[in-house]
């Protein structure tokens, strides 16, 4: 995910979004410890999926960034 999509989101969504990319980081972690997944390139791109979410929530909360029209 890019920044400008992670910016059209709501905080709600962001949020969401942050607990479903965690869970998948732990359930590939899991996986090449174990054996299961040689891709290791993909918990990469997790952490720096998790990373994107939370420097806009943090911009958000700093007033940084304009808010979306369907924020409230």
């Amino acid at each position: 995910m890019t920044g400008a999509e992670l910016r059209d989101l709501t905080v709600e969504e962001l949020h969401q979004k942050l607990a479903e990319i965690k869970r998948k980081l732990f359930n590939v972690r899991f996986q090449v410890t174990i054996g299961q997944q040689d891709n290791t390139a993909s918990m990469k791109m997790a952490k720096r999926d998790i990373a994107r979410i939370k420097t806009v929530l943090r911009e958000r909360e700093l007033g940084l960034t304009t808010i979306s029209a369907g924020e409230s």
